[in-house]
């Protein structure tokens, strides 16, 4: 893959994900934080939610960066994601586990109110994403 073909992909799913954070920021919003707490589960839910999404978009610009993609019909699972960021990047397994537990498993279906919890899978969504940021973008990490 050439380095301009490098930077389309990155630039498509570079963007794809962040389209996905700002929908999520706008879900949070709607569930208005009081003290240290949001109001309204269903929000969180989504939120955390459309946040895993961007993840898994940018993850998937990741992967296709490395050369890897789903063999034939193979579903993308979360075993699919830990089993190949394991062969590039061991560290960077850890920041998808934390975010998988925080965004998907206990944002998205228990619905756990607490905003700093969100708050710190939101983060380690943004330092996944920001593994394919194009070279003509800000980091975004808010």
């Amino acid at each position: 893959m050439s380095v301009q073909e490098q930077e389309q992909v990155k630039e498509k799913y570079h963007g794809t994900a962040m389209r996905y954070m700002e929908n999520a920021k706008e879900c949070l919003l709607m569930a208005q934080k009081e003290g240290k707490y949001y109001n309204d589960r269903k929000y969180v839910r989504m939120a955390c939610g459309t946040a895993y999404s961007g993840l898994l978009e940018g993850l998937d610009g990741f992967l296709k960066l490395k050369g890897i993609t789903p063999k034939g019909k193979e579903r993308k699972s979360v075993e699919y994601y830990q089993r190949n960021i394991t062969k590039i990047d061991k560290k960077m397994l850890n920041t998808f586990v934390s975010a998988y537990q925080i965004l998907h498993l206990s944002g998205y279906y228990d619905g756990i109110l607490k905003v700093d919890v969100v708050k710190s899978g939101f983060d380690d969504a943004y330092t996944l994403i920001n593994k394919i940021k194009p070279k003509n973008k800000e980091t975004i990490n808010d």
